[in-house]
């Protein structure tokens, strides 16, 4: 099936590509603004712990924290040159920001702090973006993206704190976890497919997770949809740091699915 799909032209494959981004445009252009539900920051578990209120939703941060700075370390010590040792280095900052901001947003749940939760949060699937644009499409179009992607990411977040308006910080945070399968299946690249995609996948169980919060604590009351959605992105986290700094052609044959 790949083999058939990359058969097409180039210029064919490009168009589908610029095809969903566009749509993905589009459809957030012409949503209803969308303000943030009041409700969000009720959480399942409001557990205190060793004074610490909703403990397991502040403590299951420092699985972003362990990640990030592993993931300094990996990069600083790896071969990669140019853009994408700059795009290693944006990926772990943003998990260490949003260890640091979730902790801080679960600790006192409101609008205030939730915003700087989201914004090192914001930057993080952009940099994977621009990093698969370079590996699958043009190295050329990845370094010039990085910045433009990661920065509207940001701006994002601030103008739903300004408008209460969410259309645009969903677009940075979903329109990229469709696009990057799709890459993968238009383009051939570099970099093994598989930790990348179990990456995307496990983020995205995360998400149910954390829309399931309640009923998940219903099941014992031992942990809520919200923590598991914590220890499932610090684990999508690793598998994308992989695939970040990865670099060697002969564990891509040994690991390429």
């Amino acid at each position: 099936m790949l083999d058939v799909v990359r058969g097409w032209s180039r210029r064919g494959r490009l168009g589908i590509l610029l095809g969903a981004t566009t749509a993905g445009f589009v459809a957030a252009a012409l949503w209803p603004p969308h303000p943030q539900d009041p409700a969000y920051h009720n959480f399942a578990d409001q557990r205190v712990l060793l004074h610490i209120p909703n403990a397991l939703n502040v403590l299951s941060n420092v699985g972003f924290l362990l990640v990030g700075a592993w993931a300094f370390r990996r990069t600083a010590r790896s071969a990669l040159a140019g853009w994408e040792r700059v795009a290693g280095f944006v990926f772990a900052a943003g998990l260490v920001g949003t260890g640091l901001g979730s902790a801080w947003y679960h600790w006192a749940p409101s609008n205030a702090t939730l915003v700087w939760d989201r914004l090192p949060l914001s930057a993080l699937f952009p940099t994977v973006f621009a990093v698969a644009i370079g590996d699958r499409v043009s190295s050329t179009a990845g370094r010039v993206l990085l910045a433009p992607l990661v920065l509207g990411a940001v701006a994002s977040v601030i103008y739903w704190q300004r408008h209460d308006d969410l259309r645009f910080y969903g677009l940075a945070q979903f329109l990229p976890i469709l696009l990057i399968p799709l890459m993968l299946v238009l383009f051939a690249g570099r970099r093994p497919t598989a930790p990348l995609i179990a990456g995307v996948v496990i983020y995205a169980l995360g998400k149910v997770a954390e829309l399931s919060d309640g009923p998940i604590f219903a099941l014992g009351s031992v942990v809520s949809g919200h923590t598991v959605k914590h220890l499932l992105a610090a684990l999508a986290a690793v598998l994308i740091v992989r695939w970040l700094v990865f670099e060697s052609l002969d564990d891509a044959r040994r690991e390429r699915p």
